[in-house]
């Protein structure tokens, strides 16, 4: 259970919709599941505001399906499992159909960022919209990892993409939409200097994300984390190389900041 649904939860107790044996059996969870090659932990929603991620590289078929099981048995509406390749998702999809029929409707696989989603989008609670920008469409797998994380978890995202220095008028036709953002995810391989041109015009934070595109002296994205590291734009910081979801992630706690 996620900290918007615990609070959704209370609220109904609060207003007599919902009885408090039923709310207190909703909770009444244990900490995690043993299902021996993994423990799934059933509180991090409770504790961090986002339910546990399912992360699919190097999981089989059957292990994803197990832990998505436990997770919607403990009462998690939404899980999202990333890195998943197309014919893993397809097998997913079929044991899920064999254990959850309810749970292999609410599948959607997204081939291009490899993202798997059960259960649809909650409606946006940030503060303000989310930015990705993406530096050209060699870009977009990361960038759209990012931008559906971030929508998963709660965002408005507004998506810039084909917006490199290589033509930098692209990129200053948005700047509009880069001031009004809560955060910008800048997405960029080759030498990475999207995120130092962003940082320069954004008053929001910025999270930089280096991709492996480019040719042999990139270094498979190296050239592009060292440059964003570098970056003399203030307010940059900096995920490792082709880490969309991170990206989307910590964009998401940003714009969920409350005032204290």
């Amino acid at each position: 259970m996620e900290e918007r649904e615990m609070r959704a939860l209370l609220a109904a107790v609060a207003d007599g919709s919902v009885d408090p044996d039923e709310a207190a059996l909703r909770l009444k969870t244990a900490p995690f599941t043993d299902l021996g090659y993994a423990k799934v932990d059933h509180q991090r929603g409770v504790r961090q505001g986002v339910a546990e991620v399912v992360y699919g590289a190097g999981k089989t078929p059957a292990q994803m399906a197990g832990i998505v099981a436990s997770m919607r048995a403990a009462g998690q509406e939404r899980v999202l499992v990333t890195r998943l390749a197309p014919e893993a998702a397809d097998e997913l999809r079929a044991l899920l159909q064999a254990s959850e029929p309810l749970a292999a409707e609410a599948f959607a696989y997204h081939e291009l960022p490899r993202l798997g989603l059960v259960g649809g989008l909650p409606e946006p609670d940030g503060n303000g919209p989310i930015v990705i920008a993406a530096a050209g469409t060699s870009d977009l797998p990361v960038a759209e990892e990012a931008a559906l994380t971030a929508e998963v978890l709660g965002n408005v995202v507004v998506r810039l993409y084909d917006v490199g220095v290589a033509g930098i008028h692209r990129l200053l036709a948005h700047a509009d939409d880069i001031a009004s953002a809560q955060v910008v995810v800048a997405v960029a391989g080759m030498e990475g200097a999207l995120a130092s041109v962003v940082g320069g015009l954004a008053s929001c934070p910025v999270i930089a994300v280096p991709t492996s595109v480019g040719y042999g002296a990139s270094f498979g994205g190296v050239a592009a984390l060292l440059a964003m590291l570098n970056s003399c734009a203030s307010g940059v910081s900096v995920v490792n190389i082709d880490n969309g979801f991170c990206a989307g992630y910590q964009a998401s706690s940003i714009n969920h900041l409350k005032a204290k």
